[in-house]
């Protein structure tokens, strides 16, 4: 009789440790099994271009995968796009750049950013994002009054820049015309005179720049330590899963870091995400990596996108940056 009730008494302690083990009704919210064995499968909304480098870097190097996380990139157009995705939970993760981050939280789209991406070199005359022309006669950005700007997508860090530049040069913003091309369609569209400038980063600026076009502006000059852009996440995936946005923001700054002392592995991976060879991967312009948000930076955009008549009233850092 003892035995067998000894034998009834650990079928039930197992069943039990089973049940916790499967996440049931007594789990607390933001436990995700960060500190046990479960693995969290996370989708990011990426964009192909070399901002997004250090989250590669980051599943190559392990540093998603000691925290339990099972990373999978999935590629967009923009941030805009990738905004509503997140929300929806398509992606539990995105990247964007900052002023369509602003513009969302201004109409009280429930995200928040946890992570910087990346930010301007300092260097006006050597960034990773950059305005470029091919006809000689353009030789500032005030001489793009009247003419036709290629951006990745409208009301986005892009041409919000590109319009900065053109006042700084003196120019009227108001007269320039922007339309939406994708990054790696851009050159194309500059070679065909479909437009008569493109904003664009890297690796399609040293594409671009190999054809012997010019720049006449870029991100530093907007604001040398300019944060372009980060990673955010879903009020809704904070309140519920706060320990997995803590893990995926620790491995995060950790592959920022990685990315910003390792230039060429930085190189290398973008190869790896887009079109772009090794050799025209090797005259990239790379970005500043911080691990910190530029808060002066975002605090500038979001005073130029008021100016621009994006916003009325600026948006509520407070509530958007981590």
């Amino acid at each position: 009789m003892l035995r067998k009730q000894l034998i009834a008494l650990l079928t039930l302690t197992a069943l039990t440790a089973a049940a916790a083990g499967c996440g049931g009704s007594e789990e607390s919210p933001g436990n995700t099994g960060g500190s046990g064995s479960t693995t969290d499968k996370v989708k990011v909304g990426v964009i192909p271009i070399v901002d997004v480098a250090p989250i590669y870097l980051g599943k190559e190097q392990g540093f998603f995968a000691k925290r339990n996380i099972e990373l999978t990139m999935e590629q967009a157009q923009g941030g805009a796009a990738i905004v509503p995705a997140v929300v929806s939970g398509q992606y539990q993760f995105g990247f964007s750049n900052v002023v369509s981050l602003m513009l969302a939280q201004s109409k009280n789209v429930p995200i928040k950013a946890v992570a910087n991406g990346n930010n301007a070199t300092g260097d006006p005359k050597k960034d990773f994002g950059m305005l470029v022309v091919k006809d000689p006669a353009i030789k500032t950005a005030k001489d793009l009054e009247g003419k036709t700007v290629a951006t990745n997508t409208l009301k986005n860090i892009v041409d919000t820049s590109v319009k900065q530049i053109v006042r700084q040069a003196g120019g009227d913003p108001a007269k320039v015309k922007f339309v939406e091309v994708p990054f790696p369609d851009m050159a194309a569209a500059l070679d065909a005179n479909r437009v008569q400038a493109m904003f664009v980063v890297e690796p399609f600026l040293a594409s671009a720049l190999a054809k012997g076009w010019t720049t006449i502006g870029a991100f530093a000059d907007v604001d040398p330590g300019l944060c372009i852009s980060a990673y955010f996440t879903s009020t809704q995936l904070i309140q519920t899963k706060g320990d997995l946005v803590t893990r995926f923001t620790e491995a995060m700054k950790e592959s920022l870091a990685y990315a910003d002392a390792n230039p060429d592995r930085v190189r290398q991976a973008v190869t790896t995400y887009t079109t772009i060879k090794t050799d025209a991967a090797a005259k990239m312009t790379l970005p500043k990596f911080s691990a910190d948000v530029n808060t002066a930076s975002v605090e500038k955009l979001n005073g130029l996108i008021v100016t621009e008549g994006l916003l009325t009233a600026p948006a509520d850092l407070s509530k958007l940056l981590p």
